[in-house]
C-alpha cells in the first residue's frame, strides 16, 4: 500500500508539516509505502478549463494532459491507494498552491456524462487542516462548514475522506518580535507544547488507520 502526502504549507518543519509527517510514520509503521511532496518547491498552475481530459476518443480521457511539475505527481497520486493533503488556513481558505492542486486533481475525473460516477479510481483519503484561528471560534468563522464541504466533495469522488484539524497552532517562535499583540503569545506557545503533541498523535493514528484499512489489498 503506498500513501502520498500533499503539503500544501510555505513552511517545512512547522505545524502542517508535523501532522503530516505523523501521519505518514503511522501508515509506514504498518507497513505503508509513504511520500511527501510540497506544492511550493513545484512550477505549475491550476485547472486551465481545456477540456482534453473530457475529449471523447482521446487518449487522456479522465487524466490532466497539462505538463509541468505537477504531472508526475498527479500520476503518483493517481497509481496510489491513500492520500493525504495538508494546508494551513490562509484567509478562511486553503493555500493558493493546495487549491491549484485540488482544480488539476479533482477536475480530471469529473464525469459530466454521469455526475455520479466520477471517472477516479477508489482512494482512502484524509484532509490535515492548521489554522491560526481559535477553537471556541470555528463554527461560527464558516470553518467547520468549509471542512465538511471538503469532505464530502472528496468522498463523492473516492469513497472515503477523514478530516483532522489543528486550531490555534504557533505561528512564531517569540511573539514579542512581531506585530502580533492580538495573540498571547505565551499562551500559544504553552498550546504548542501541551495540546499539539496530542495533536500530531492523532495524526499518526489517523495514518495507522488509513494503512490498516489497506493491509493485505
Amino acid at each position: 500500500m503506498k500513501i502520498v502526502a500533499v503539503n500544501g504549507s510555505p513552511r517545512k518543519n512547522w505545524n502542517t508539516d508535523a501532522l503530516l509527517k505523523n501521519v505518514l510514520e503511522g501508515a509506514a509503521s504498518k507497513g505503508a509505502e509513504t511520500k511527501m511532496v510540497y506544492l511550493y518547491d513545484l512550477s505549475f498552475s491550476g485547472c486551465k478549463s481545456c477540456m482534453s481530459c473530457k475529449l471523447k476518443g482521446g487518449k487522456n480521457l479522465g487524466r490532466c494532459v497539462l505538463r509541468d511539475d505537477l504531472t508526475p505527481v498527479l500520476d503518483e497520486v493517481h497509481a496510489s491507494e491513500a492520500l493525504v493533503l495538508g494546508s494551513p488556513m490562509y484567509w478562511h481558505e486553503v493555500t493558493g498552491v493546495m487549491r491549484c492542486f485540488i482544480e488539476r486533481f479533482l477536475f480530471q475525473y469529473l464525469n459530466y456524462d454521469d455526475p455520479g460516477k466520477p471517472l477516479s479510481p477508489q482512494k482512502d483519503i484524509a484532509l490535515i487542516y492548521a489554522m491560526n484561528m481559535p477553537e471556541n471560534m470555528l463554527e461560527g468563522s464558516g470553518y467547520l462548514k468549509k471542512f465538511s464541504d471538503y469532505q464530502e466533495l472528496f468522498a463523492k469522488f473516492f469513497g472515503h475522506c477523514s478530516v483532522l484539524y489543528a486550531p490555534e497552532t504557533l505561528q512564531v517562535k517569540d511573539y514579542s518580535k512581531y506585530h502580533l499583540a492580538v495573540i498571547d503569545g505565551e499562551a500559544r506557545q504553552c498550546r504548542h507544547e501541551t495540546v499539539f503533541p496530542l495533536e500530531c498523535q492523532k495524526a499518526y493514528e489517523l495514518g495507522v488507520s488509513m494503512a490498516m484499512r489497506h493491509a493485505g489489498a
